[in-house]
């Protein structure tokens, strides 16, 4: 990946491919997950542990390869099994380990789904087999292990790209990596498995030919899908498997009822949810966690993570993230919503709003231009345009509250922390430093002086004084021209004729 991230770290349709992996793994509801780390031991086993907190880390050694990863991954699931045993009151473990079926998944596969794995699970079960391996056929395998299969259709071995010969490579079903084995024959078998190959690796694959000298059922199951098991090995193919799975997911949401307007530019996450009868128009980008109610319309140029959105909302052209829009609620367009937003059902965040730690009741607006931080606004009231609540002393955040059916005049700024009551007004160009009582009316502005004359004389040859000498100009001679009407009209009364 060319990158201080580790490849399994990187993330697509809001999960890391680790997450993606661990997402189909949980499905099956295991006794024991195990996370294999070797490089960047320490950023992998936190995340593994953060996405799963029972996750257990198995540490693998300098020895290489795929086999001796799956060998470290069973000897710290028999160790955790052992000591819950004896944690139980057991004097001796009552086994070696675990039992029954293990499912060995790649890392760096994100589209595998828990569908699929079940059916992998269930073909194992159902066919008595030792080892069951999903594989898939693709026009061009170079660089996957090839499937050999025997006169019976049992898979004989798996061979790697680099160690088959011609006729093996002209194989076109490939080994995905995920397998369904046997715990005991798995355990049997790694014990006998060696190096002796173009890599110096311990080979998993190796198993197989192993299983089958043992007597054991080796079978395949074949996915139609090849993108199942696409791996990831540099960032071509991870926005590749990015983009198919989004367009994966969006189909999917709109077979559910949701109306998607423009398909290829609509991104959404993988735990996000959506209702039925939501329309999603282009340009529009849902993350994290983010919740859609019925009847809502999202977009266009919308980019919301971890939001929840009532029932027939509207929100336009808005960046969001951490907030909660109620239902009805209009919000946009070019509105920045930042986490701790509670805006109420009916409520409205307009153009050029910026709204962050903020409690909005039911029915009340905050139209244009304004900023809302670190404040409880009541029911059905207006914020003029161009108000500030002014949260921030440059040590500490304060709050303002404005309570119900206030009405405050544009361009105010409320300097926290202060109260104004319900049913207040505030005039235009209001600064509140003090609480205003209820139904009380706050005015802070000055009585207006003009300077006549001060552009002509203080900024002088400029184009706003030569516009003020023709203004004033043709003002005088407007005057001058009433004056005259004036006096020929007094003539035409006073004359004796």
């Amino acid at each position: 990946m060319k990158s201080a991230t580790p490849k399994v770290l990187h993330r697509l349709a809001g999960r890391s491919l680790l997450g993606h992996v661990l997402h189909a793994a949980t499905s099956l509801r295991p006794e024991r997950i195990a996370v294999v780390v070797r490089h960047e031991r320490e950023q992998v086993a936190s995340h593994a542990r953060e996405l799963e907190s029972a996750v257990l880390i198995a540490d693998q050694d300098e020895v290489p390869g795929t086999g001796r990863a799956v060998e470290c991954a069973l000897h710290t699931l028999d160790a955790a099994v052992q000591s819950s045993q004896l944690a139980g009151g057991e004097t001796a473990p009552a086994a070696d380990g675990i039992s029954g079926p293990v499912v060995i998944l790649a890392g760096d596969v994100p589209l595998l789904d828990g569908e699929t794995l079940g059916r992998l699970v269930a073909a194992h079960a159902a066919e008595s087999n030792a080892i069951t391996v999903l594989t898939t056929i693709l026009a061009d395998p170079t660089g996957y292990g090839r499937v050999v299969r025997d006169d019976e259709g049992q898979i004989a071995r798996i061979v790697e790209h680099r160690d088959a010969t011609a006729e093996e490579l002209a194989i076109k079903e490939m080994n995905s990596g995920v397998y369904v084995m046997d715990s005991g024959v798995l355990r049997a078998a790694l014990a006998e498995v060696d190096r002796d190959n173009d890599q110096g690796e311990v080979y998993l694959t190796d198993v197989i030919a192993l299983a089958r000298r043992q007597g054991g059922n080796v079978r395949a199951m074949v996915t139609e899908d090849p993108m199942l098991v696409e791996g990831v090995n540099d960032r071509v193919q991870l926005a590749t498997l990015g983009a198919e799975l989004n367009r994966r997911i969006v189909h999917d949401w709109m077979r559910a009822g949701v109306t998607v307007v423009d398909p290829a530019t609509t991104w959404i996450d993988g735990d996000v949810r959506l209702s039925a009868d939501v329309t999603i128009l282009p340009g529009t980008q849902l993350h994290g966690s983010t919740a859609v109610g019925t009847g809502s319309v999202i977009g266009p140029d919308t980019t919301l993570t971890d939001v929840e959105i009532g029932e027939n909302a509207t929100v336009t052209r808005t960046h969001g993230s951490g907030g909660r829009i109620g239902h009805d609620a209009t919000v946009g367009p070019y509105t920045y919503v930042r986490p701790g937003l509670e805006l109420g059902e009916r409520g409205k965040l307009g153009a050029f709003v910026e709204v962050k730690n903020a409690q909005i009741g039911a029915g009340s607006k905050v139209p244009h231009l304004s900023y809302i931080g670190d404040a409880t606004i009541g029911e059905e009231t207006n914020v003029g345009a161009a108000s500030v609540t002014v949260n921030y002393d440059g040590v500490a955040k304060h709050r303002t509250v404005i309570g119900s059916f206030a009405r405050t005049g544009a361009d105010n700024m409320f300097v926290a922390p202060v109260r104004v009551g319900d049913g207040a007004y505030t005039g235009a160009g209001t600064v509140v430093r003090r609480d205003i009582p209820p139904g009380a009316l706050a005015v802070t502005t000055g009585s207006q002086r003009n300077i006549e004359g001060w552009t002509i004389d203080r900024r002088p040859g400029t184009p706003a004084a030569e516009a003020a000498e023709r203004a004033l100009g043709e003002q005088y001679s407007a005057q001058a021209q009433a004056e005259e009407r004036r006096r020929h009209a007094h003539s035409d009364t006073t004359d004796p004729s």
